[in-house]
């Protein structure tokens, strides 16, 4: 085992620092009287008011929301799915082709992919809006769910799968009620990801929105061009609040879902 050596400390202190430092002043400056992003002026919450008064901004935020949760779910089940046949699906043929359109969002760029899509949405004369970003954005984080339920189907125990399969299980019963479970932990992390990628993007959100359809990032770059306003600094802090919170959700669920399956396995094994 490798020690733990003052480089070692050195370098994380320095990287956690640049990340989280400049996230911290924001939260400060979140609380600033003043107009001017940059000059202390005293505390004051106003900003966090008045930015629940503004209404682009919240019209802004139920979209990216609402777009972010239907596309993270779809992402969620045709990335398992996608996962699945390539993991327990063997040798057929146009493996490597599907793998690939599987796959390529990960090293494709984000404006060939926008562009694409909204020539495609033209072409098909597919109106610009909700749907449309819902779209684009399963398209894109699907393969990061597929990716990580590969991961953990991989190292799957196919002995339990089988087990049922023996007791008189359907292949379909024996997903639903032994794999999917076990793997849940996985799907979830996905979901998570697939998220969080949605609330993130700029890029391929700006060639799939229509007028009536813009996202937050849209907004908040729109809003940053003209200059920085203290309501940009609230949002942004609500927003860190919430992703905080999710994390720290998301891990205190995962891990009870590891120590529940850990201790279902022991029990079944001593059966």
């Amino acid at each position: 085992m490798r020690k733990f050596t003052w480089f070692n400390a050195v370098s994380l202190t320095l990287g956690f620092a640049f990340l989280y430092i400049p996230m911290l002043i924001l939260i400060i400056f979140s609380f600033n009287s003043s107009k001017l992003v940059t000059v202390w002026a005293g505390f004051s919450t106003k900003w966090y008011g008045e930015l629940l008064q503004n209404e682009a901004f919240l019209d802004a935020a139920w979209v990216t929301i609402k777009v972010a949760v239907l596309s993270s779910s779809a992402a969620t089940v045709l990335g398992t799915m996608a996962a699945y046949v390539l993991v327990r699906g063997g040798r057929f043929g146009g493996r490597t082709l599907f793998s690939g359109m599987i796959y390529a969002p990960l090293v494709m760029p984000e404006v060939i992919t926008g562009l694409s899509l909204l020539l495609l949405f033209i072409a098909i004369g597919l109106d610009r809006g909700v749907f449309t970003i819902v779209l684009a954005h399963t398209t894109f984080s699907m393969c990061y769910v597929s990716v990580v339920v590969s991961s953990r189907l991989v190292s799957f125990d196919r002995s339990v799968e089988e087990a049922a399969l023996d007791l008189g299980c359907t292949p379909f019963e024996a997903f639903r009620l032994v794999t999917l479970p076990i793997i849940f932990p996985a799907v979830i992390s996905g979901w998570l990801l697939a998220f969080t990628l949605s609330l993130d993007d700029l890029v391929i959100a700006s060639f799939t929105a229509g007028p009536s359809s813009t996202t937050l990032p849209i907004k908040i770059f729109s809003s940053v061009r003209l200059g920085v306003s203290p309501e940009i600094n609230a949002l942004s802090t609500i927003m860190i609040a919430i992703v905080a919170i999710g994390v720290i959700a998301a891990s205190l669920v995962t891990k009870q879902a590891i120590a529940r399956r850990n201790r279902e396995e022991k029990e079944a094994i001593q059966a």
